[in-house]
């Protein structure tokens, strides 16, 4: 009998020891992380399938390479591929389930994210109460990532993101290598900028939920900030602002880019108005270049990065002499995105080059060297 006890204690203590080992084991196979809203959110310590949804969210994970591991995209993604190189790079995606329609300020169909099941819900745009919301519902961990201001390449809120991401993913080599990246051409692009004399310069027909015309600026464009451009608009205290024509009229800048998203609209307003056009100076003499759109479901930081250099080549000609800014632009799509893109994109809107706003057309052409 007392030979029964010891081996019936003994089993118990056997059993008892085993669930230890197994909350411990539970335990060991998820992780606490901090998200850009602070929420403390727990995952699993090996993410195999996810979703990114809102403006943003797909490309931060295609720029760390865990396209294999997003098992729904957006409708947003699916009908409208051009634009955005994440986009172009990866037509793959399109072909996943629908997980609702996506676009600014629309939420997922959470029964679409219930029914696929993904480790984790990564989303941008959104509040602490939304994405407690939707974690609570699915029961499926939500991180909230973020793009910051973007008025330089370098945002710290950006690169938090992809470290976040990247931990999350285990790509944080890759993260670190994408942050390296940017941070080498901001520094790039300062130091060929660095002391030059910049002529006067406008930003129009940038794109501000949806397409616009020339009166659509940017005070803080990030590539004349890092190319230390005089901007005409740069005294507005906006991030973004639609300006009076009259306004462009009274600055009369030596170059004008144009934002190829709004080119149609602008050209449109040429046929209506071509006095006011013909009126500016760099309509005169020729110095309106066009440039890729870059805020496409948030900011397409390669298409930025893109623009800057092309824009350099145009204003400092001489300092930007060993850049071939077609080249430059598909070496960084293929860094970011995995496949060099651009002439896909200057299909679509043009590519880098003068513009003549009475056929609409861009023909690739820049200033020499003197």
């Amino acid at each position: 009998m007392k030979r029964f006890l010891a081996l019936f204690v003994g089993l118990l203590l056997i059993t008892s020891l085993s669930g230890c080992i197994q909350t411990k084991t539970n335990t060991s196979n998820s992780v606490k992380i901090v998200d850009t809203l602070g929420r403390e959110v727990e995952v699993p310590a090996n993410v195999e399938k996810i979703v990114a949804t809102g403006p943003g969210a797909l490309r931060i994970i295609v720029y760390l390479n865990a396209t294999d591991r997003v098992v729904g995209v957006e409708d947003f993604e699916k009908k409208y591929p051009y634009g955005r190189p994440y986009a172009m790079a990866h037509p793959e995606l399109r072909n996943l389930t629908s997980i609702g329609p996506g676009g600014p300020g629309k939420l997922p169909n959470l029964e679409a994210l219930i029914n696929l099941k993904p480790d984790v819900i990564f989303m941008t745009y959104v509040d602490t109460k939304t994405a407690d919301d939707i974690q609570e519902k699915t029961g499926i961990p939500v991180v909230v990532l973020s793009y910051g201001t973007l008025e330089t390449f370098e945002d710290a809120s950006l690169f938090k993101s992809l470290e976040l991401a990247g931990k999350i993913l285990g790509k944080e080599k890759r993260a670190n290598e994408v942050i390296s990246f940017i941070k080498s051409i901001q520094n790039d692009l300062e130091k060929r900028a660095e002391n030059a004399e910049s002529p006067t310069a406008y930003i129009g027909g940038i794109g501000y939920k949806g397409a616009h015309g020339i009166e659509s600026t940017k005070p803080t464009y990030p590539a004349f900030k890092v190319l230390n451009v005089r901007n005409v608009a740069g005294s507005i205290n906006q991030s973004h602002v639609f300006i009076d024509k009259e306004k462009l009229l009274e600055w009369n800048p030596e170059f004008i880019f144009l934002d190829e998203g709004g080119l149609k609209l602008i050209q449109e307003d040429y046929s209506k108005s071509p006095d006011f056009y013909n009126s500016l100076k760099a309509f005169k003499e020729g110095n309106i270049y066009g440039v890729l759109p870059y805020n496409f479901y948030s900011t397409n930081i390669g298409t930025a990065v893109a623009d800057a250099y092309f824009i350099g080549k145009v204003l400092y000609p001489k300092r930007f002499e060993d850049v071939d800014p077609k080249k430059k632009a598909d070496e960084i799509y293929n860094f970011l995105v995995g496949k060099p893109v651009y002439k896909e994109i200057a299909h679509q809107f043009g590519g880098f080059g003068r513009i003549n706003l009475e056929n609409g057309t861009v023909n690739y052409s820049l200033p020499i060297s003197p």
